[in-house]
């Protein structure tokens, strides 16, 4: 089954607190790769996310972004800590004295010193929220994978357009090469005729002979089998329920093996121009293919 690995998705679930909010954003990647932003105190659960988006998702570098946003929160509280500023003040009259510098010292200077002020933020209870919060995760997986699913047949359709071009490719190629031999014939004749003219007689059973050479070594109807035969392996690779991307990847490398060596036996410019046809729908097909979970 055909899943892209590009989906975004977000979901909103109620809260005993406020309105749990959870974005997902899947892009291309080797691995599952995973990058989990939790509210303050709800790293323990981390773990868990993990393991829901595992149990959906094989491939992909997948963002997910949870937090509470509701009235229910209590705001954030500043906390002063006269101590650091009262030493801050004294180690500043200090140096004016020192310095003999006359003035006030200004209380914004002492305020916006390291400790002196700092913004606490309220504690979100756990326990009570992580049912709303795992089940907005699984709700924006499901809405994710929804996604990945509806990108994955427009990915289909364009592999099959691309496979069907490729194979329109191959039967001409196979009505360019035939009659190799009779064409490695007619090309020797001329070639020798172009070097001696009419001073030498051509022996033709000779001019067979190595017509026949030539055209066994430009033989391509065994690459040509194993093509289709990879291009069938793809259709039935796209069928099978677990993800396809790895295996469609190494099918292509084997594709492209096969059409150089096909453009490497050929001397006939037809077959040359559908060999470089054929390379540039395997190419297409291969960076889509790096889409594909």
């Amino acid at each position: 089954m055909i899943n892209s690995m590009t989906a975004f998705a977000r979901v909103e679930c109620p809260s005993s607190t406020g309105a749990v909010v959870c974005e997902i954003r899947s892009v291309n990647s080797k691995n599952l790769d995973l990058s989990i932003r939790l509210p303050q105190g709800f790293s323990e659960k981390e773990e868990a996310v993990k393991k829901a988006v595992a149990a959906k998702v094989s491939r992909g570098r997948i963002e997910i972004f949870l937090g509470i946003d509701g009235a229910g929160i209590a705001a954030p509280v500043c906390v002063l800590n006269p101590e650091a500023a009262r030493s801050y003040y004294e180690a500043l009259c200090q140096l004016q004295n020192q310095l003999g510098i006359s003035g006030e010292i200004d209380l914004a200077l002492i305020a916006a010193a390291p400790g002196v002020v700092k913004l606490s933020q309220p504690v979100i209870g756990v326990e009570e929220n992580w049912p709303a919060m795992i089940q907005c995760v699984e709700a924006a997986l499901d809405a994710l994978c929804g996604m990945r699913a509806r990108e994955g047949a427009f990915l289909r359709t364009d592999f099959e357009q691309r496979l069907n071009l490729i194979e329109g490719f191959m039967r001409e190629i196979v009505q360019e090469s035939d009659g190799l031999l009779v064409w490695y014939q007619q090309r020797l004749v001329d070639r020798i005729g172009a070097l001696v003219g009419s001073q030498v007689a051509l022996d033709p059973a000779r001019v067979a002979q190595e017509a026949a050479f030539l055209a066994s070594k430009s033989d391509i109807a065994e690459e040509l089998t194993r093509l289709n035969t990879h291009i069938a392996h793809f259709r039935s690779i796209m069928e099978e329920p677990e993800p396809p991307g790895r295996k469609l990847n190494f099918l292509i490398q084997e594709m492209h093996r096969e059409i150089n060596t096909i453009g490497s036996k050929t001397e006939k410019a037809g077959v040359a121009h559908r060999v470089v046809d054929i390379k540039a729908e395997l190419e297409k097909l291969r960076e889509q293919v790096q889409n594909v979970e």
